[in-house]
């Protein structure tokens, strides 16, 4: 049975819990490596999500007669 992947939220709570955890020192050498394995794939999969959510980003104009529309967002320089 797969897993349910975490949400970018439950992912980055759980982000903070390793970094915590490290931080200490408190932790064994091989528990350690656990937790910085698992610390990188949720940083591998919180990234994924973000770039997927800037991707949906739209913002609104108002186009030259004047109704809303929504364009793609681009960063302004």
């Amino acid at each position: 049975m797969p897993t349910k992947k975490p949400t970018f939220e439950e992912a980055m709570d759980r982000l903070e819990e390793i970094i915590a955890a490290m931080e200490r020192g408190e932790t064994p050498l091989e528990q350690s490596l656990t937790l910085f394995a698992e610390g990188a794939q949720l940083l591998k999969q919180c990234t994924l999500l973000l770039d997927k959510a800037e991707q949906q980003v739209t913002k609104i104009a108002r186009a030259a007669d004047g109704q809303l529309q929504e364009v793609p967002f681009e960063e302004e320089a």
